[in-house]
């Protein structure tokens, strides 16, 4: 795309009219300019139209926008392998004049611009900078002291916001040499530049401040902003480690940030802009510290003891308005850095913690007015922070942590305070409980929050109270409170310590709250009835010593009609459609209670109903992974007690399940395959017609197009080949399946999806039918050995020649093979079965694998023959590998790289049913041992030809497995002669 007058003309109407109000034309410019922008040269014509000054300022503005998009989808060629669309990319020859051109226009150009510039500037930097943009910061550095000598802050702010995005890497990169090369070339150019340009702003800032009424706040706006800048830019360069230049110059820096955070600022204070200004600095300023309290302990305590009280004070004053939440919980991760330090004494001194308690902690776990919001305006976002723990930079959860870290040290002292506070706030809540419920609640947020949780499980305890006597005296009348909906948060307060500490809550006390915990999910609140929903669902999941389940479906089977009555109404209430708190508990008590066929009549009803709804429009996957694995645990236990409901079940679900496939539900198509795949194994030969035109569907090429749907698929074809051996083998059906296994086994992402299919094959076909195909099958096997032999897919053609072997014998299997190619079958056994025999995992492959080999050697004629020696001792030394060795002491397997390539357009949307999953089939169930196996065989086979075997295993089996293979024989009584 050439720059002249008419490509002006042609990109300012477009941009024009992609802010016009009317579709059509803003669709026909979204359309022009995409076609465009696929033209060489189309972002460098779209940047010189940014700098042109005669053009309205707001397409000016538009065309930045859509140059820093154009940029991100263009200046490095995505590899990403879900990318529906890919674009091509800019050329270097554009590039480079872009380079030449973005800094000198990002600095000229009006504010909105400039950020739209200065973020496409780091886009630019993450790939090229520094290496393949030398010209980049010596530009900026340049420019910044230009600005500097004018105080021109509109520039300077613009070159510190870039120098920031482009130094942001340093902070989430791990630490490699490249980096650090990066991070020195960095420090040795910009350090300096950066403390003198931080300095100057500072004595601006002062003499600004000093004069009559604190100065203009205009004035110090920018300058703050500049401050903020510096500061944000001082954390990426210090955050890998502490530089020389830094460590030099420490005084300077700690000077002006200990300023900040003790002086006020009236002028720009009194407005809450302002306000926030000054705060996004101190708040910069405490993660600067903290990362020096965190990295550089030793050089930083000279400054710790003026640092922690002017923190301490900052937070006495800092107000609960939430506009100040950034501040209070960075000040606050200070502390508890602090707190956990080697210089926790400061915390020792006498009065300290209570004045922490009573000055930090109380007021900021206190309830405020915006939790009140949140609690009934966005309860999922309320929930994520308050029970999932997603609340780490709330005050609350910070000012516990904070608590935490000093009771490292002072655990005692911690424990007496917050014990007297508790106490304090229950009896203001006795005194009067309509106005004082925020006490009640803030004690029971302390006695939760501060609870210690025992690594990798579930149980929890805590020194604060006695937790029976509390849950008795404090939580259980919440509990049994008549009027569900009366001081909701108080419920869901009551609820939460309910479920944290259900283990400790003794089985009749708790039980006898099961029917006020079922009452709960009638409660108008959605955060009361999801609480009420996952204790329930906790509670069935609490296990007693051994394992064992503290509560049994003879517990909760006669609760279950109203139960899973207050579960589906819950779904009707307003925002609670789709909550997966009640769908998860659903899915609980189906796997726990008795399903009878009253119980299970209304529940597929209900499940079905809501499949349909969210059928339309899919919203939350957590909450339609329960729904069908509720289905799906319904279906297995109601069936497996109850045969004649299958019909019942498929007649609600078929309706369903042919909507998602006929309606395209892309997220719904790997569990309705699935769910089909269980209904298929439910039911007995002969397969009914409607399940024979699903089949149909199943071996059209079409199907498999979608790679996500391709394991669920594998799942319902093997349930097919299971139940319709007999369907399998007519109408050309067979050839349509080994040429979906021929599909699969080619990709090394699928192969082991394709072997499934070939093996369920093997298993339910009789060789009259499968030994025309056989020839065919080696060949797809033998070209894929050939081209990409991966160690899975070696593994899984072990697996497939036993399986084989055990099932059609070793004499057709050998002759399949060598048919194809003469004397194969002992070359495929010298470089592929016994090399990766020992590699086997799993119980049933394995015990499958074992026997196979042993039946080898013990049977086949082409080892049993005196010139294959060699061959059959190196595959017992394999055997006895297998079976003699743990899995660790036998596997060096290195993890292989997927290749990319074969996963274009793979979107990771199958998740496993596991209440569908697939039994895995044992073919070999008559042999309960293949150790025992092994050493009878070899014991029968050597009685034949005393005096042969021994000579064969002292000549080819490891030292160490021929001691194994003495042990074994021993062990089973049995003796090769």
């Amino acid at each position: 795309m050439e720059w002249n007058a008419e490509t002006l003309q042609f990109l300012s109407q477009c941009f024009l009219h992609t802010l016009s109000p009317q579709p059509e034309p803003r669709r026909a410019a979204e359309s022009s300019l995409a076609e465009a922008a696929d033209r060489p040269n189309y972002g460098l014509a779209v940047l010189r139209l940014v700098a042109e000054p005669s053009v309205d300022e707001q397409i000016r503005q538009a065309a930045a926008v859509n140059f820093k998009n154009h940029l991100k989808t263009r200046w490095v060629p995505s590899n990403d392998p879900n990318a529906s669309v890919t674009f091509p990319p800019i050329l270097d020859p554009e590039k480079d004049q872009i380079k030449t051109l973005i800094v000198s226009l990002m600095l000229s150009s009006t504010p909105r611009i400039q950020s739209q510039l200065s973020e496409a500037l780091a886009v630019i930097g993450k790939h090229d900078f520094p290496k393949s943009w030398p010209t980049l910061l010596p530009e900026l550095i340049s420019n910044l002291q230009k600005a500097a000598q004018s105080s021109d802050y509109a520039s300077i702010n613009g070159i510190l916001g870039t120098a920031n995005s482009i130094f942001k890497k340093f902070r989430y990169q791990y630490k490699t040499n490249d980096l650090l090369l990066d991070l020195k070339y960095c420090l040795d150019n910009f350090a300096a530049p950066l403390l003198e340009i931080f300095l100057k702003t500072a004595s601006l800032i002062d003499s600004t401040a000093a004069a009559p009424g604190g100065g203009p706040p205009a004035t110090l706006r920018p300058l703050f902003e500049s401050q903020r800048l510096c500061c944000r830019i001082f954390f990426s360069l210090n955050f890998q480690e502490l530089p020389e230049f830094f460590e030099d110059h420490m005084r300077e820096w700690m000077g002006e940030f200990r300023k900040y955070l003790t002086t006020n600022y009236p002028s720009l204070e009194s407005s809450s802009d302002g306000l926030a200004l000054v705060d996004e600095l101190r708040a910069a300023v405490c993660e600067n510290i903290s990362l020096y309290m965190e990295k550089n302990e030793e050089e930083f305590q000279g400054y710790l003891n003026e640092f922690a009280s002017a923190v301490w004070s900052l937070l006495t004053n800092v107000s609960q308005s939430s506009s100040r939440d950034k501040l209070a919980v960075t000040a606050i991760k200070f502390l508890t850095t602090v707190s956990t330090s080697v210089h926790h004494t400061l915390f020792a001194n006498e009065g300290v913690l209570p004045q922490i308690c009573q000055s930090i902690v109380i007021p900021n776990v206190r309830l405020r007015d915006e939790d009140e919001e949140l609690f009934e305006m966005n309860y999922i976002e309320f929930i994520r922070r308050d029970m999932e723990g997603s609340d780490l930079d709330t005050r609350r959860r910070i000012a516990c942590e904070l608590l935490k870290g000093i009771a490292t040290n002072y655990k005692k002292q911690v424990i007496d305070i917050v014990s007297v506070q508790i106490q304090s706030l229950l009896s203001s809540f006795t005194t009067n409980p309509s106005a004082n419920w925020k006490d009640k609640d803030c004690a029971i947020y302390l006695v939760v929050s501060l609870a210690t949780k025992k690594a990798g499980g579930t149980s929890v305890s805590t020194d604060l109270v006695d937790v029976q006597s509390f849950f008795l005296s404090v939580i259980v009348p919440e509990l049994q409170s008549q009027d569900v909906n009366a001081f909701p948060m108080l419920k869901a307060g009551a609820l939460k310590f309910f479920t944290m500490f259900r283990g400790l809550i003794q089985k009749p006390v708790a039980f006898q709250l099961f029917p006020d915990l079922v009452r709960f999910l009638g409660a108008e609140s959605n955060v009361v009835h999801s609480y009420a929903a996952s204790c329930i669902e906790k509670l069935l999941l609490v296990k007693d010593e051994g394992g064992k389940a503290r509560y049994t479906s003879a517990d909760i089977t006669p609760f279950v009609p109203v139960l899973m009555n207050n579960l589906f109404n819950a779904l009707k209430f307003p925002e609670s459609e789709e909550n997966q708190y009640i769908m998860k508990c659903i899915l609980r008590v189906l796997a726990v209670a008795d399903i009878s066929s009253e119980i299970a009549g209304p529940c597929i009803v209900g499940l079905t109903s809501i499949l349909n709804e969210v059928c339309k429009n899919p919203k939350n996957p957590i909450f339609n992974h329960y729904l069908f694995e509720s289905v799906a645990i319904l279906v297995r236990r109601a069936c497996e007690r109850d045969a004649s409901l299958i019909s019942a079940f498929e007649a609600s679900l078929f309706p369903s399940l042919q909507t998602i496939l006929a309606t395209d539900v892309t997220e719904f198509l790997p569990y309705a395959f699935q769910l089909l795949a269980q209904l298929v194994e439910l039911n007995k030969p002969p397969i009914s017609p409607s399940y024979m035109q699903i089949f149909v569907l199943l071996l059209s090429p079409e199907s498999w197009r979608r790679s996500s749907n391709v394991p669920a698929l594998v799942r319902l074809l093997q349930a097919f080949l299971q139940k319709a051996p007999h369907e399998v083998n007519q109408e050309g059906r067979l050839n349509q399946v080994l040429g979906i296994f021929n599909m699969l086994v080619s990709s090394a992402s699928t192969d082991e999806q394709g072997f499934y299919v070939l093996n369920t094959v093997i298993e339910n076909l009789e060789y009259g039918v499968l030994s025309p195909y056989m020839s065919n099958i080696w060949n797809v096997l033998f070209m894929r050995l050939q081209n990409n032999r991966t160690v899975k897919f070696q593994k899984s053609l072990v697996i497939f020649m036993s399986l084989f072997l055990v099932k059609h014998g070793a004499q057709n299997l050998a002759d399949t093979m060598n048919a194809v190619q003469a004397n194969i079958f002992l070359e495929i056994l010298k470089q592929f079965w016994i090399p990766n025999l020992k590699l086997i995992t799993g119980v049933i492959e394995l015990k499958l694998t074992a026997v196979a080999s042993t039946r080898l050697i013990c049977e086949s004629p082409v080892l049993l023959d005196a010139a294959a020696a060699m061959v059959w001792g190196k595959m017992l030394d394999s055997i006895v590998t297998l079976i003699s060795r743990p899995e660790q002491d036998r596997i060096e397997e290195e993890p292989e790289m997927p290749d990319i390539a074969e996963n274009v357009g793979y979107t990771a949307s199958f998740v496993k049913l596991y209440n569908a999953g697939k039994k895995e089939d044992d073919p070999l169930t008559d042999v309960k041992d293949p150790k025992h196996f092994l050493v009878a065989s070899l014991a029968k086979l050597s009685a034949v030809n005393p005096g042969r075997y021994p000579q064969i295993i002292n000549e080819n089996l490891e030292p160490v497995n021929q001691t194994a293979l003495l042990h074994l024989c021993t062990t089973y009584n049995c003796q090769i002669v």
